[in-house]
């Protein structure tokens, strides 16, 4: 499961990464991105073309009745997404990068849940891999919306969570793009590219979204680093 996360990358480091055509969209950094809220994706234009822009987290299946439906869906099972008919067509056709620099998971203690920031050791801009879909009704009311690919967690990750995004080196982005079948890039990423630590309760709010987000938990120590 992936339910939050950041994006706080330079303009240049991402279009560097992801090499997308166009002006980049207005987007302030983001410390604390929640589900039905717009972000940044990735997607291959009419013309073959990456290009980046705003999307709404929480894919809404062309046949769903409204936008606020139950099959407004924030993350998708890499074990079913080629199956289940919510995803089934945008995974053959409509795919995107989710431009990401770490997440957040939570770990279950007893009653208590720890918030943990995950990203790459470098703390460098990196791709989820998504699924988009385009909506409208009878009104003229567009929404176009993602969703992000999870999978088991890697061997950092599983004492906080069993679930972890798809996350997608750049090596891999062109193929992702252009509709690869490949079960390789739906496998969890490497363990030893990624670190964690726990940081303060002040982001399980989606209203707060400011450096604080990002603060080390009270009283961390230096073995509840993860990496």
């Amino acid at each position: 499961m992936c339910g939050r996360y950041s994006f706080l990358s330079p303009a240049e480091a991402v279009r560097n990464l992801f090499k997308f055509n166009g002006t980049t969209p207005n987007f302030p950094p983001r410390y604390n991105i929640a589900p039905t809220q717009p972000a940044p994706v990735v997607i291959l234009s009419n013309d073959g073309e990456r290009e980046l822009i705003l999307m709404r987290w929480g894919l809404v299946p062309a046949w769903s009745k409204g936008p606020d439906s139950r099959f407004s869906m924030f993350n998708a099972r890499a074990e079913t997404v080629a199956k289940k008919s919510a995803y089934r067509v945008a995974f053959q056709k409509r795919r995107c990068l989710v431009p990401v620099d770490g997440f957040y998971e939570w770990k279950t203690n007893g009653g208590a849940k720890q918030p943990y920031r995950i990203s790459l050791i470098d703390g460098s801009v990196f791709a989820f891999a998504g699924l988009w879909e385009h909506w409208e009704d009878g009104t003229g009311l567009i929404i176009e919306s993602f969703t992000v690919i999870t999978t088991s967690a890697n061997s950092l990750i599983s004492p906080i969570h069993d679930r972890m995004p798809v996350i997608l080196p750049p090596e891999a982005h062109s193929q992702w793009l252009a509709g690869s079948k490949s079960e390789e890039l739906l496998a969890p990423y490497s363990a030893t590219e990624m670190k964690a630590y726990p940081v303060d309760p002040y982001v399980n709010d989606a209203r707060h979204d400011d450096a604080k987000c990002l603060a080390p938990a009270p009283n961390t120590a230096h073995h509840d680093v993860l990496n």
